[in-house]
């Protein structure tokens, strides 16, 4: 097809074709920065039992299998506690949990609940 004088020496469709001048590339630049780490390290808690909070209220349990660094998370054995209309469990399975829903993450192992020391203050 012949050119009809739409932008060819522009670059065809996208626009001019950016050129860079001289300066070091976005690579070399990248490499000079320093390595970012994560907040929160789940390597300690694969193959572990957590528990998981979500907003909205759900909650769920299971044993970490993998996990991602937008922490969506994968959990076996995973069994949901239900609030209402009456308090009980559901078993799920294997599940991925979304990471930007996730509000608390916990081991299982190690921690208990304890009475709450507000309690008394307040009334």
């Amino acid at each position: 097809m012949a050119d009809r004088g739409r932008g060819s020496a522009r670059g065809g469709r996208g626009g001019p074709i950016k050129r860079t001048m001289g300066g070091p590339s976005a690579s070399a630049q990248a490499a000079d920065k320093p390595r970012r780490e994560a907040i929160l390290d789940l390597s300690k808690y694969v193959d572990e039992r957590i528990r998981v909070k979500f907003t909205g209220g759900r909650e769920v349990t299971g044993v970490l299998k993998g996990y991602d660094q937008l922490l969506n998370l994968v959990l076996d054995d995973v069994t949901e506690e239900v609030q209402l209309p009456e308090p009980h469990t559901r078993t799920l399975g294997l599940t991925v949990l979304r990471g930007p829903t996730i509000t608390v993450l916990n081991p299982v192992d190690g921690s208990e609940e304890i009475a709450n020391p507000f309690l008394a203050a307040e009334q």
